[in-house]
């Protein structure tokens, strides 16, 4: 379910990775300044890429490894048809011609299957098969949720040799934007601004009440920033808040809790967030730097209420901030933070001076932060170590953009069965007849769709899917489409602190060695604005207007504020019931009564 796949401590040599990894970063970075390359030449490729990856570099014992390099070597094959014979197949719009095309397609579909399966288990490939059944066999549902039949050469057509499942628009923000993006965080991540981030945090945050916590929300939300992903987060930076917390007496519940819930704030954290931000780009054509600014405020409000919920637990327990002698001096900081700063500043100012398309600018940083790596911690340059540090760049995003490409693709099944069978016009159909065509109603079986199916399946693939079959029915009751998708998108990321399955939780209660209901307990107490923000963004739509109206923006962004503060203090402080159960009500009064 994580992107931080744990590799198995015995593999082929690093060597033949090392080398795979920079073909993939040098063929996705080659796509963004050669120009347009067909869709059926670039995802196809981008999919035989990955396909070693997933199916051997993490394959876990010889019958695993060896199934999957016969695996590879037919994907590798049909998708070397699929592009070979990209102009014959354009033509034939999405329709089986010969028997070799249709063992072709049902290979890739079940390759897809499974290539999901081994990067993060079995349940989205059970769901995406689920979906393929229902394209196949549908006709034969009765009532209203049958379809009237597609012919099986029309269906596995659309799928694998069309830009329509596959190699659709999904797979596109794959190959095009989200790798770029991989890249650079891989970049760097093999540099010194990993560092730089934690001295930063702990400079800004380290002598402050609960300073060790709150070390941690700046660090997760900066680095979150750059990996968009909860548990690669939690593994990272918990690695030194964690024991740094402990070491300072801090429960082990709440340590694990501060690490999880700081940490699932990263894919909604400008400017890069995680894979789900670049699909909405996709399917709301929004442009990414209107999403960032969306985004931006709700992301505070969200790390806002962490810090709220902290100091509300050292009414409870002694948080005491971190020792003068562990911070870092300053000269330190200034210098580590570079690191991560020439990056996203050159970033930033391509994306909103430049005039250019993120992941251009995001190749631009890619080559500044390449440069940075020949430096460490202390300036010094040396080659030696310019050397490793590129080779843990490339196995890095080789294999994370292997890992979320398989998501992708396996989830675009799913949207390309929803589109041809027209189930999921009838999904939303149903959820405005349960709702009674009531707003309020349809967000909290769309909340409760989330939760579920992002127990389940990576963030973005939960999205995706969620979006695909509840948003037309929001939009259609009265919400924009922008704010539709961000609703969803926020209520996606649920799982990663709420039971019965938390990855976040888990990860972060197994560094620290508690238990993990205790650890998922205090989170959801902690995190209480992930589960409030996106209510509050429909209760005030002009949260997320911040590049139109940015008063009407930042008063939204106080009144909500205030809100969350009383609602974290009066769930979480040592204080009479009373006056919890008054704070509650009157924060919930200033978010959606006023």
């Amino acid at each position: 379910m994580q992107l931080l796949s744990t590799p198995p401590a015995v593999r082929p040599q690093a060597n033949g990775w090392v080398a795979l990894g920079a073909a993939s970063v040098i063929f996705h970075l080659g796509l963004i300044f050669y120009g347009l390359a067909p869709a059926l030449v670039s995802r196809p490729l981008h999919m035989a890429l990955l396909l070693p990856w997933v199916l051997v570099y993490l394959a876990r014992g010889r019958l695993a490894r060896a199934s999957g390099w016969l695996l590879t070597l037919l994907g590798v094959a049909a998708c070397g048809y699929i592009a070979l014979n990209e102009p014959a197949l354009a033509n034939q719009y999405g329709f089986i011609d010969t028997p070799l095309q249709m063992a072709i397609g049902v290979f890739l579909m079940l390759l897809a299957l499974e290539a999901a399966r081994r990067a993060i288990g079995w349940p989205l490939p059970l769901v995406a098969l689920l979906a393929l059944l229902y394209g196949v066999f549908g006709e034969h549902v009765p009532g209203t949720f049958g379809h009237a039949g597609i012919p099986l050469s029309s269906l596995v057509g659309t799928l694998t040799i069309a830009e329509g499942g596959l190699w659709g628009s999904l797979t596109g923000v794959s190959v095009s934007v989200v790798a770029i993006f991989v890249i650079f965080g891989a970049v760097l991540n093999a540099g010194e601004a990993g560092q730089g981030f934690m001295n930063l945090a702990s400079t800004i945050a380290g002598r402050l009440t609960g300073g060790g916590a709150k070390v941690s929300v700046i660090s997760s939300a900066l680095m979150g920033s750059i990996s968009g992903s909860a548990s690669a987060n939690v593994a990272s930076t918990g690695a030194i808040t964690l024991p740094s917390m402990v070491r300072l007496g801090y429960p082990r519940a709440l340590a694990g809790a501060v690490e999880a819930v700081a940490s699932s704030g990263g894919q909604i954290m400008p400017p890069l967030m995680g894979a789900g931000a670049f699909v909405m780009v996709e399917l709301t054509g929004t442009p990414y730097t209107a999403i960032m600014a969306a985004a931006a405020l709700p992301a505070l409000l969200y790390f806002l209420t962490v810090w709220v919920g902290i100091n509300a637990y050292a009414t409870r327990y002694d948080l005491k901030p971190v020792s003068r002698s562990e911070q870092p001096a300053a000269k330190e900081v200034l210098i580590t933070a570079l690191f991560f700063a020439v990056p996203f500043a050159l970033l930033l100012e391509r994306i909103f001076r430049g005039g250019v398309t993120p992941q251009y600018a995001a190749s631009v940083a890619v080559f500044a932060g390449v440069v940075l790596l020949l430096f460490d911690a202390k300036l010094r340059f040396s080659l030696a170590d310019f050397g490793a540090r590129l080779c843990e760049a490339a196995l890095t995003a080789g294999r994370q953009i292997a890992v979320i490409g398989a998501i992708i693709l396996c989830a675009s099944l799913v949207v390309g069965v929803l589109s041809l069978t027209g189930l999921g016009v009838k999904i939303t159909s149903g959820i405005l007849s349960l709702s009674g065509d009531l707003l309020w109603p349809a967000l909290l079986l769309t909340a409760l769709a989330c939760l579920i199916l992002g127990m389940e399946v990576p963030t973005t693939a939960a999205y995706v899917i969620c979006v695909s079959v509840a948003g037309p029915a929001l939009t259609s009751l009265g919400l924009s489409p922008l704010l539709a998708h961000l609703f969803v998108f926020w209520f996606a990321l649920l799982s990663t602190i709420t039971p019965p399955v938390c990855g976040g939780v888990f990860i972060a209660a197994g560094m620290v060695g508690e238990n993990w209901l205790k650890v998922a307990c205090k989170a959801m107490a902690l995190g209480i604005g992930l589960y409030i923000i996106p209510l509050a963004m429909v209760a005030n739509p002009a949260l997320i207007d911040l590049a139109a109206d940015p008063l009407g923006a930042a008063l939204s962004a106080l009144k909500i504020a205030l809100g969350l503060g009383l609602i974290s203090f009066g769930v979480i402080a040592r204080r009479a019931l009373l006056w919890r159960v008054a704070l509650v009500l009157a924060g919930a009064a200033a978010i959606f009564l006023f």
